[in-house]
């Protein structure tokens, strides 16, 4: 009885949480008559008490706050103290000015082009042949040139030069080949070539300066293009 009572005027005097652990020695050391009384005296120990904390389940972590607020449509910087690392990474971005930068592209020099290339043969024989500085085109070796053409014509019955007829040059760049064709006898070239520059800056000031213009026809076309319409570039007595 008198430990049930002491027990009574511990918890009194000192209330305890539930995870509080009170050794029963501590317990039996008080008695009834100090009950309301500060305990002073200095030859006894103070009980021994353990409280026990942990951090409560029902707390809600940043993330799942903004979460709820964002569900509802609700702007998290305005509710919480501290923002997210992104919006803070956002901030700093902002400030610093080390954001999304819309990168522009600095504009492409000029193309330019050269006289390296000639006429190996023909009545155009040596005269100078525009082409790009850059590896856009890349012409026929005049070495290779002369040896097929003389192929051809040991080949047509005819060393000396091309025997009349219609010549097609695909992927003709420069057009050296077929002007080199015109210029060894034969009577008409189409050119197939797709990028309009190398047309208007190269191909066809090459046909003015040989005075092969009127005998050429230019496509500024694809080659696969041009072979899948054949017909209505050329006429049916080319595909036949």
């Amino acid at each position: 009885m008198a430990v049930q009572s002491s027990h009574t005027a511990f918890s009194f005097l000192s209330p305890l949480r539930s995870h509080s652990i009170v050794p029963e020695t501590s317990l039996l050391s008080f008695k009834p008559s100090l009950v309301g009384y500060p305990f002073t005296a200095t030859n006894r120990r103070r009980p021994f008490i353990i409280t026990v904390s942990s951090k409560s389940n029902n707390e809600l972590s940043v993330d799942k706050k903004r979460q709820l607020l964002e569900q509802y449509g609700l702007n998290p910087d305005e509710f919480l103290s501290e923002p997210s690392p992104k919006t803070k990474k956002r901030r700093e971005q902002s400030k610093s000015g080390t954001g999304k930068q819309v990168l522009v592209e600095e504009p492409k020099p000029p193309r330019e082009t050269h006289k390296l290339l000639q006429v190996v043969g023909g009545t155009a024989r040596r005269k100078k042949l525009l082409s790009p500085k850059s590896m856009d085109v890349r012409p026929m070796m005049e070495v290779v040139k002369a040896a097929a053409f003389g192929i051809l014509q040991a080949a047509g019955g005819c060393p000396a030069s091309l025997r009349p007829g219609r010549w097609l040059d695909l992927y003709s760049g420069t057009g050296s080949v077929g002007i080199e064709a015109i210029s060894r006898g034969c009577s008409e070239v189409h050119f197939v070539e797709m990028d309009p520059w190398v047309v208007s800056d190269v191909l066809r000031p090459n046909l003015e300066w040989t005075g092969f213009l009127d005998a050429s026809v230019i496509h500024t076309v694809r080659v696969e293009s041009f072979l899948e319409r054949a017909e209505h570039f050329l006429g049916k007595s080319f595909s036949s």
